[in-house]
């Protein structure tokens, strides 16, 4: 180690030295262990609030891709119903059409006895 920074730590002397310490602990790169763990279990406790944060995220995107897919299901079933009930709408009109022919064609209108 014979240069830090540029020149050689004997030669800066001990109130530099000091100095250089006092500057790094009043600028925050140098801090006592009690803090840093302090800070640690701060981190700590934002992490597991943010995992349960994303565990909520994920049961509730789970719950909403399920009635998503329960939707979609009745959706299809809705589909095929209304294509039933389309068949037997379009199957009307053919039979009416029939019976107003019949009655067109008689042209005395049947009096009651």
């Amino acid at each position: 180690m014979t240069e830090l920074l540029g020149f050689r730590p004997a030669d800066i002397g001990a109130a530099a030295l000091v100095g250089l310490i006092v500057l790094l602990i009043l600028r925050g790169h140098l801090v006592p262990r009690r803090v840093l763990e302090d800070r640690l279990a701060d981190k700590d406790r934002q992490l597991e609030d943010v995992r349960a944060e994303r565990d909520t995220w994920r049961e509730a995107h789970a719950v909403s891709e399920e009635a998503r897919r329960e939707a979609q299901d009745q959706a299809g079933e809705l589909l095929e119903l209304s294509r039933t009930a389309g068949y037997f709408f379009a199957s009307l009109p053919q039979a009416g059409r029939e019976v107003r022919a019949s009655a067109d064609t008689d042209p005395a209108p049947a009096t009651p006895p």
